[in-house]
């Protein structure tokens, strides 16, 4: 379920529900979309202000809340019941509550499209090398194992290549695994889930 601001959810509300029909409507939701591919564009709220004959403000409002519902919803792609419940504390008709539906439904693999391109490209995974190296004894110290594990972490960001090179002792990678795992099934805590679908 997304949530909306109270702000947001007025101005959703005053456009929406006061001055426009379902065309109106499906054609803002288009103009959302454009938005999103080329940024706004001021002249297109102070035209449609003016055939609707309401402010510039509640225009752009209204066009920007149902960017960031339309936005919200496919980054998360939630799915038609939680779209619905979403809409529901709006207050709009049964009728503009389908609308918005149908166009979140045709429109979100193309908004997730875009709002991939416009994510920032940062470094991730391609390979890993590792290896163990053990002092088995010296003459300083002859009963002591000292074990040591290199890796040399690569990874691509933009189509290049870097090379990490880092060490550990295994008792501190053991340490470090442990609590990796802690994290991942802390992940899939009912409250986890909540906080992350919240902050997406």
């Amino acid at each position: 379920m997304v949530q909306i601001s109270r702000h947001l959810e007025e101005e959703i509300t005053v456009c929406l529900m006061n001055h426009f029909c379902g065309s109106v409507i499906g054609e803002f939701c288009r103009i959302a979309v454009e938005f999103l591919k080329k940024g706004l564009n001021p002249k297109i709220f102070e035209g449609a202000a003016r055939k609707l004959s309401v402010s510039t403000e509640t225009v752009q409002h209204g066009i920007e809340g149902l960017m960031y519902l339309l936005t919200e919803s496919s980054k998360m792609m939630i799915s038609e019941v939680d779209f619905q419940d979403s809409v529901l504390v709006l207050g709009f008709p049964e009728d503009l509550n389908k609308l918005l539906l149908q166009l979140y439904l045709d429109n979100r693999k193309e908004i997730r499209s875009i709002l991939n391109e416009l994510a920032p490209d940062f470094p991730h995974y391609h390979n890993l090398e590792w290896r163990l190296d053990v002092q088995l004894a010296s003459r300083a110290l002859r009963q002591q194992i000292k074990p040591l594990l290199t890796l040399k972490l690569h990874l691509e960001q933009n189509g290049r290549r870097n090379a990490n090179v880092l060490q550990t002792d295994p008792a501190t990678l053991l340490h470090l695994i442990r609590k990796l795992e802690q994290a991942l099934g802390e992940m899939k805590t009912n409250h986890c889930r909540r906080i992350v679908r919240n902050i997406k």
